[in-house]
C-alpha cells in the first residue's frame, strides 16, 4: 500500500500521552529549572557585591 504524504492522523491515545508528557515536562520546569536559575542569580550578585564592596580603610 502506498503511504500518503503529509501528517498522520495522531490517536486519541496517542493524544492523551502527548498531552501528558507535555504537562510533566511543565511541571519539571517549576521544580527544577527555575530554582536553578534562581541559585545561579543568587551566586550572580553575591559575586558582585563581594567585588563592589568597599575596601576597609587604612590608618596610619
Amino acid at each position: 500500500m502506498r503511504q500518503l504524504k503529509g501528517k498522520t492522523k495522531e490517536t486519541a491515545k496517542q493524544r492523551k500521552e502527548r498531552k501528558k508528557d507535555f504537562l510533566e515536562n511543565k511541571k519539571n520546569v517549576f521544580s527544577i529549572v527555575l530554582p536553578t536559575i534562581g541559585v545561579i542569580f543568587f551566586f550572580i550578585v553575591v559575586y558582585v557585591y563581594l567585588k563592589t564592596r568597599p575596601k576597609g580603610v587604612e590608618q596610619y
